[in-house]
């Protein structure tokens, strides 16, 4: 009778360390190790993947780095979605849990970099007013969405006179 009790509790005990390790995966890692029977395997891969040696590490810093290199935002794209796309591909976060340092400094001067020449202008005047290294990344969003705002609002007006004229 105690042998069956303990069974039952080894069972509960082994779904409940499943469910505890779906449950702190994003996304991505579920689908990776939806398909492990054990508690205890999924727990081996998580540890290969994250807990690797340096060379692995400094293997997976460099391609985000390269990653991080490559991108620009596209003429036809808003900075919100630049950002959001710089946020969602979390590069700098994914840097700073493997042991480097990706510092929001860092972030700024990439965006200031990428962005397409019609922010130029917002871009030269953050540069010569203030220090980069004192410039926060929201300050940076902000001052180029103001920039995409005005540009758009620049564009609209010229159409609702055209309409009004008509009538």
């Amino acid at each position: 009778m105690n042998n069956i009790k303990y069974h039952k509790q080894r069972v509960t005990r082994k779904a409940k360390a499943k469910l505890c390790l779906y449950a702190a995966v994003s996304p991505n890692i579920f689908t990776r190790i939806i398909r492990l029977q054990s508690a205890k395997a999924i727990w081996d891969y998580l540890k290969g993947e994250y807990e690797a040696d340096q060379k692995r590490k400094g293997m997976k810093v460099l391609n985000l780095m390269r990653e991080f290199e490559k991108q620009q935002m596209k003429e036809d794209e808003s900075v919100q979605e630049y950002a959001d796309r710089l946020v969602q591909i979390q590069i700098a976060n994914k840097v700073r849990v493997l042991g480097t340092n990706a510092s929001d400094e860092r972030l700024v001067q990439k965006i200031l970099v990428s962005v397409p020449e019609k922010f130029e202008t917002t871009v030269a005047s953050m540069d010569n007013s203030r220090e980069l290294s004192d410039i926060k990344l929201v300050e940076v969003l902000s001052a180029l969405q103001a920039q995409e705002q005005r540009r758009m609002m620049r564009k609209e007006v010229p159409l609702e006179g055209a309409f009004a004229s008509n009538t």
